[in-house]
């Protein structure tokens, strides 16, 4: 593979604490008390909009709610979202071997240079994909046939990492290979129903696709 494509919450960061803990913030402050939890993990992978327009009761403002979650955020980002142990170590290995690397998120670029910054990553990746960039965001195949374009790669020169069925079927529709990560917070069965090319027990699994 020349390239490989990187979703960013629950693949490359962990903060999965973080998302649940502003969901649950922002649905108790607007309506007294949360969803499930499971209503909103089902939607993680998607932009933020799109999920609180998917919750949201008659006559709210999405700004509203959109406002008050991204607040929570900012406030406790930096204490409860850290990249997985091991990923930023592998990144810079595969950069170090020539591959060609891409976010592809939902999250927005702010949310990314948020992640990325304090850990001195900001140029380790060769394009960021983000919600901005396209029209359709993933699960359409959009972002990742975007990522090809930028990266300059074919579909059979890159594969697509990721931990939500958002970044399966986006990548399968894309027409690459998809690798399912083993340590987000999707439960195996529901990712593999969308028929990943492959499983990644751990991120040093991702030097295997390296350009040698």
């Amino acid at each position: 593979m020349r390239a490989v494509l990187l979703d960013f919450d629950g693949t490359f960061l962990n903060s999965i604490e973080l998302i649940m803990a502003a969901f649950r913030h922002t649905f108790t402050v607007h309506h007294g008390a949360p969803p499930p939890d499971s209503e909103w993990l089902a939607g993680i992978g998607t932009p933020l909009s799109v999920q609180l327009k998917g919750l949201a009761r008659e006559g709210d403002d999405v700004d509203e709610l959109l406002a008050t979650y991204r607040d929570y955020n900012i406030e406790h980002h930096d204490r409860l979202a850290q990249p997985y142990a091991g990923m930023p170590e592998v990144v810079k290995e595969l950069r170090a071997r020539g591959t060609l690397l891409a976010i592809v998120t939902s999250k927005r670029r702010i949310g990314v240079a948020r992640g990325l910054r304090p850990i001195g990553m900001m140029n380790d990746f060769d394009l960021w994909v983000c919600p901005e960039d396209v029209s359709n965001p993933k699960p359409h195949p959009e972002p990742v046939w975007a990522a090809l374009k930028g990266l300059g790669v074919e579909r059979d020169e890159a594969i697509f990492v990721g931990d939500s069925p958002h970044d399966i079927e986006a990548g399968n529709a894309a027409g690459v290979a998809t690798a399912a990560v083993r340590w987000g917070p999707f439960d195996d069965a529901k990712v593999q129903s969308y028929n990943p090319t492959r499983w990644l027990e751990s991120p040093a699994d991702l030097l295997e696709f390296a350009t040698a």
